[in-house]
């Protein structure tokens, strides 16, 4: 090929401004990545449509979605091994009380999607009260306990039950009769148990005592945040994208969760319910219309439990003594910075 001479190259560059070739698309995306909390299922349905309907790339964004691990993703945040991570509340909470590097920056869920769950053939159950000394199927956190007694109390029983620790056999171990109750996602295990025809009674937290809270955020560290401010905003608000999508195009993105998941998520019913579910409940968008956005007065009431519970601990693994000053353990501020 001829090499140009100055007057040549300055004439391509002056046609390749004019005709949109020289644009932010053509420069080098930032890349970034974000650690899941679980292996793919509709909490992350944003993510997936984010990136696979080109909104990160738009943004100049190459976003990376890490496969879940044995590492929590708020470990691999707070230690700067991926710059987001999707996670639960309470693990958000007591990592960050320990003076883990995290800050939340999304709120994905808008309200709990817990409930406690029972098997609703069992007719002396009527009341949280009832569950007074049945067998609880638990996954082994100080979050749970807090939890029953606050609801059962609230209810006017004594708080006392068996725990049986069982991890995600709790729900089988519930539809056999080997235990009495359990904790399960709303919009997920119980869907599953409804497409599956099992016969359920649920006790909605919030109706016990227990403040509402947005049980799922996305999280990165102040060391990421405060290095890279614009792309960050720049992921949050394409994200928030991806997740408006998830709620006015529920069937295409359900659709993008199984194609970009289809070693991991192989029942395309629960995964169409389950979004349903999300959407009906007004979990990902909002009555208010928000989507995303961190509601201060949830995490001050949560964090207020969390601490009043003795669940936050220091780094020393002891019971914080004052309580953190929560607004500073979020921040909205990437919804609107260009």
């Amino acid at each position: 090929m001829p090499s140009l001479n100055r007057r040549q190259t300055l004439a391509l560059v002056a046609a390749a401004g004019a005709t949109g070739l020289f644009n932010a698309s053509a420069t080098a995306a930032e890349s970034l990545t974000v650690a899941l909390d679980w292996t793919p299922n509709t909490n992350h349905v944003g993510l997936f449509v984010a990136r696979d309907k080109g909104y990160y790339a738009e943004a100049g964004l190459d976003v990376s979605i890490l496969p879940y691990g044995d590492t929590a993703s708020t470990t691999l945040v707070a230690n700067h091994v991926a710059d987001f991570g999707i996670v639960s509340a309470v693990s958000f909470f007591t990592q960050r009380a320990a003076g883990a590097d995290l800050k939340a920056v999304y709120a994905v869920v808008r309200s709990e999607t817990g409930r406690l769950v029972y098997n609703a053939r069992n007719s002396a159950i009527k009341s949280p009260r009832d569950l007074d000394g049945l067998r609880y199927g638990g996954f082994g956190s100080a979050w749970e306990n807090a939890l029953i007694e606050t609801i059962i109390r609230h209810a006017g029983g004594k708080g006392e039950f068996e725990t049986i620790t069982l991890g995600t056999s709790a729900y089988e171990a519930l539809a056999n009769g080997a235990v009495d109750f359990t904790l399960e996602v709303s919009t997920w295990e119980g869907v599953e148990a409804r497409l599956r025809g099992l016969a359920q009674g649920e006790f909605r937290y919030a109706d016990y005592g227990v403040p509402d809270q947005h049980t799922t955020l996305i999280a990165s560290s102040m060391n990421y945040l405060t290095a890279q401010a614009k792309t960050a905003a720049a992921f949050i608000q394409a994200t928030q994208r991806g997740y408006a999508f998830a709620v006015d195009q529920a069937d295409e993105a359900a659709e993008i969760l199984l194609r970009a998941n289809s070693g991991f998520l192989t029942d395309p019913a629960l995964v169409h319910a389950s979004l349903e579910a999300l959407n009906d409940g007004h979990f990902l968008r909002g009555r208010d219309g928000a989507v995303g956005t961190i509601n201060p007065t949830k995490i001050e009431a949560i964090g207020e439990f969390l601490f009043d519970s003795g669940i936050l601990l220091d780094a020393d693994g002891k019971p914080l003594k004052q309580e953190p000053h929560f607004a500073d353990y979020f921040s909205n501020d990437y919804f609107d910075a260009a």
